[in-house]
């Protein structure tokens, strides 16, 4: 079992229907039938959404997905329609908050590694596959691809996790035509940002994409290439051979199987609050994540 360790309830806001709380966004629906996104603090690991929130991270991910966003517009259309607050809204939605075009989601989540590590690692020393997608020998924890590769994944619910699937699996969930476009475009726009990124000192290993349609147009949706949705590596202490430093929630996840936080990930017990200088250390990673990508100070 596992999930939220304490779901919050959601705010209520005139002109607001609430639809849905995931892990870390809370989605409404306005009365002209847009949705409203909003990009709490909250932090998951191990499929559980912790009970300790990571301050300003729900900005970090909004303003990064918001830079990332004008720099694909050549490629790709985004859902984004405005970043003004609702009225009656809380203050707080200030800066973690966007007005996003309603789509028809395609229910793949778009994933593409240029690097081997996490799931497809594991794949890749079973059967030197990730996704069936055959990959050569000699390759270890870090190593980059020969060529960056799509490798689609199921959605799943809250405490579930992503399953890996193949192309042809996709093909067939949304239709050949549709699962050609998905591959295309997720390489086009890793390719894009693996190259921004590279120039700022950052390897873009993996990340995940969501797109829906309007009308016939493919749109990226939800967020895009932030450490909740990518890994961001430096690059120059990138080493093949073992688990790379990142700018993601590793402290939360090193600190949760560490002794001192007293908790067995393998157990139904929820894990612990997290202490502060965790909370500190992973606002600083979102932080300095936003920062050397963009160029921009955050404070």
């Amino acid at each position: 079992m596992s999930g939220f360790v304490e779901k919050p309830e959601p705010l209520q806001v005139p002109g607001l229907v609430h639809l849905h709380t995931g892990k870390v966004r809370d989605l409404y629906q306005n009365e002209a039938g847009d949705l409203v996104m909003i990009a709490s603090d909250r932090i998951s690991a191990y499929d559980w959404v912790l009970p300790t929130e990571i301050p300003d991270k729900g900005r970090v991910l909004t303003q990064l997905s918001l830079w990332w966003f004008d720099k694909l517009a050549d490629l790709v259309p985004n859902h984004v329609l405005s970043t003004e607050l609702p009225p009656g809204a809380p203050a707080d939605w200030e800066g973690r908050t966007l007005i996003c075009k309603s789509l028809r989601m395609t229910p793949v989540e778009c994933v593409a590694r240029g690097y081997l590590t996490g799931s497809g690692l594991v794949e890749y020393d079973e059967s030197r596959t990730v996704c069936g997608l055959a990959l050569p020998e000699g390759l270890v924890d870090g190593s980059e691809l020969p060529a960056p590769i799509f490798t689609p994944a199921t959605k799943a619910a809250v405490g579930e996790h992503d399953e890996n699937v193949s192309y042809e699996e996709v093909a067939r969930q949304v239709g050949a035509e549709t699962a050609a476009q998905l591959r295309q475009t997720t390489l086009a726009v890793y390719g894009r940002a693996r190259d921004i990124a590279r120039e700022r000192g950052i390897i873009l290993a993996d990340t995940k994409f969501e797109f829906g349609y309007e009308g016939e147009t493919l749109v990226l949706a939800d967020e895009v290439l932030t450490p909740d949705s990518s890994r961001f590596w430096p690059a120059d202490v990138w080493e093949p051979g073992h688990a790379q430093p990142s700018f993601d929630k590793q402290f939360v996840r090193d600190w949760l199987t560490s002794p001192g936080s007293g908790w067995d990930r393998r157990s139904e017990q929820p894990p612990p609050p997290l202490p502060q200088h965790i909370v500190d250390a992973t606002s600083a990673k979102y932080i300095e994540a936003y920062e050397r990508l963009t160029g921009i100070s955050w404070s």
